[in-house]
């Protein structure tokens, strides 16, 4: 029997939804840090990661990140959501599954993380709740080579 994140599952249940969330398709700026330290295997100093990113959706719940080079699931992350009305959504969160892809880009698969969010602004989850009420915003930005 198949399985997904080591639990196994019947043929039915791997078409079932299970998220939480209802999540909308967006192409909105995103910046990323790393909460904590990794070492340097050359140096051994520690150092943080920045990254200035695209999100592909977003959820009450999370976002998912387009990224060329995923962080590793667990690593606790800082991330900054310009939403179309300009209010920042600013989360810790959780990068709870990475997508690393080897084919050429433009293919179906994106690489990338899920970020789940463990907390966030009063303003920036308001501003959320009414983008996810409101649905898809006018003239939102693109990502490049989209």
């Amino acid at each position: 029997m198949p399985s997904v994140g080591g639990v196994v599952m019947s043929n039915s249940e791997r078409g079932i939804n299970r998220r939480r969330y209802r999540r909308l398709a967006l192409a909105l700026p995103v910046r990323v840090s790393t909460i904590d330290a990794e070492t340097d295997p050359y140096t051994g100093r520690p150092f943080f990661r920045l990254s200035r990113e695209w999100c592909g959706n977003v959820s009450r719940g999370g976002v998912f990140i387009r990224t060329p080079e995923p962080l590793a699931p667990g690593r606790r992350v800082l991330v900054e959501v310009a939403l179309p009305d300009g209010t920042p959504l600013e989360a810790t969160g959780r990068v709870a599954w990475a997508r690393r892809v080897l084919a050429p880009p433009g293919d179906h698969e994106e690489a990338g993380v899920g970020i789940e969010f463990l907390g966030a602004t009063a303003v920036g989850l308001e501003a959320l709740e009414q983008l996810l009420t409101t649905g898809e915003p006018e003239g939102r930005p693109r990502p490049p080579g989209a």
